[in-house]
């Protein structure tokens, strides 16, 4: 017991609660809604479905649902457990995510706790109950299994089975692929350049080669097949999501959110170029690599995280080092003395007592979240008046009318802009901003309801048309519907 309550292991605890006690917050994503009632049809089924069941407008379309097994696992959670299961399984994934970044960074475990916590602000925006949290792990995963491969050769064994799952769970399984190309390519250059020969390295680089060719030949062992080989990459393309999609945007520096982000890119250019300590080939290619991708879309924020964490606490760490204070910083705090034993007990029992109150509040307001974020009273109103369909939704709750309303009504949209495609969802945003052709997609579905936010452009328009009446409205939403077919 004694040994526990050294100030390193208490702090390492307490980091590893307060990341926890981040990472759980209310559920509150629009696409959680249909991955939950997808995730019922399989189970119910025991099929995955290729064709779209829940819209009018893309019904029986082929539909690639690359996240098949985390709907299964997000139903299955929420059958056992409710929200409050989810929200705490998911803050777990999130905080083993951060713990194995942890365990990447060299030295001092002060300056890692710093960097981490940093980290973590920066990524928080992203997370939530949501499929991306499992590329998150196994992102993290393949990056402790990559670096201590060469020590570990062995540990390789699992990209492959790991790779299997996560084409299963989540389409970002190409991060995996794309950071083992990295630290193949960043160890031959390493050969080509630095001191190492090819005769010693050449067992680990073919180790890689092996490794990569096995984790694209096994992409297939999926509910989609080879489809999965493009997917990523059409999604990459998308022009939809990069114009209509918020998580896709690139990060906005002008909100408070980003800001750690910011600071985080700002000193990884200050490692880069003046940092006294040597960045390996690797290290530079995976930074150069996850910044681009984060600069581009901020869905991938995280993945720049799991990178920079340990390169930056290196860095910080070898300039103490330099200045003789890095052994300081860790003896001043980390002495196993008696008289600190208490105060770590204290801070312990604390942390714990604060972890369980916070995810206790968390689950007590879910329904408060919901409100917030849902039209829960129009889905209320639907259900008890009925009006007549077709329906147009707002984008960001298709979701929501899927897993309540659904096959009462189906929707004319929802998050899933991959399977919409991009000239649909221009001719939906025309529509609601009243652009060019704005009556069109009206007329060609025979919409006869709306359901929109109150200042939604379209809402405006349509309570001066002749033949819509307003039948509902509260402080989220507003339905509109007409007897007049268009």
């Amino acid at each position: 017991m004694n040994s526990f309550l050294q100030t390193r292991r208490i702090f390492v605890a307490v980091l590893v609660l307060g990341l926890f006690a981040l990472a759980a917050r209310g559920v509150s994503d629009p696409d959680v809604w249909w991955h939950l009632r997808t995730g019922q049809l399989i189970v119910e089924s025991h099929q995955v479905p290729h064709l779209d069941p829940y819209s009018f407008t893309r019904a029986g379309q082929p539909w690639i649902n690359h996240e098949w097994l985390s709907q299964v696992t997000i139903y299955a959670i929420y059958r056992l457990a409710g929200w409050g299961g989810l929200i705490v399984a998911f803050a777990m994934i999130v905080a083993t995510s951060l713990w194995m970044v942890y365990l990447r960074c060299p030295g001092c475990p002060y300056i890692a706790g710093i960097f981490m916590v940093w980290g973590a602000t920066a990524s928080a925006p992203s997370w939530g109950v949501r499929p991306q949290m499992f590329s998150l792990l196994l992102a993290s995963i393949f990056l402790l299994i990559l670096e201590h491969s060469d020590e570990h050769p062995r540990l390789l064994l699992w990209t492959a089975p790991l790779t299997v799952l996560w084409v299963n769970l989540h389409g970002g399984y190409l991060v995996g692929i794309g950071l083992t190309i990295l630290f193949l390519v960043g160890n031959v250059l390493e050969v080509m350049f630095g001191s190492e020969n090819w005769k010693q390295a050449a067992p680990h680089l073919r180790r890689l080669a092996l490794v990569l060719v096995a984790c694209l030949a096994v992409v297939p062992l999926n509910a989609n097949g080879i489809r999965m080989y493009r997917y990523p990459l059409e999604t990459l393309r998308s022009r939809s999501m990069q114009t209509y999609v918020d998580e896709w945007f690139s990060p906005n520096f002008h909100q408070a959110k980003e800001l750690p982000f910011l600071c985080m890119l700002l000193a990884v250019l200050l490692a880069l170029g003046l940092s006294p300590r040597r960045l390996r080939a690797r290290e530079v290619l995976l930074l150069l690599a996850t910044m681009w991708m984060a600069l581009r879309s901020v869905r991938h924020i995280p993945i720049f995280v799991l990178v920079t964490v340990p390169i930056l606490s290196a860095s910080a760490q070898f300039w103490l080092d330099e200045r003789g204070a890095g052994s300081w910083v860790g003896s001043t705090v980390s002495s196993p003395r008696s008289r600190r034993r208490l105060v770590n007990a204290v801070v312990m029992v604390a942390f714990v007592v604060f972890t369980i109150l916070r995810v206790r509040v968390v689950i007590r307001d879910q329904p408060k979240t919901e409100a917030q974020h849902f039209p829960a009273g129009t889905v209320s109103f639907l259900a008890r008046q009925r009006p007549p369909g077709p329906i147009l939704n707002n984008y960001n709750w298709g979701g929501y009318f899927i897993a309540k309303l659904y096959p009462e009504y189906r929707v004319f949209i929802d998050g899933r802009a991959d399977l919409y495609g991009d000239s649909f969802m221009d001719d939906f945003y025309a529509t609601y901003h009243l652009t060019e052709g704005w009556k069109r997609p009206i007329e060609q579905w025979q919409i006869r309801t709306i359901l929109l936010p109150p200042d939604a452009p379209l809402v405006t328009a349509l309570r001066s048309q002749p033949g819509w009446k307003q039948i509902y409205s509260d402080s989220q939403s507003v339905v509109l519907t007409t007897d007049v077919r268009p």
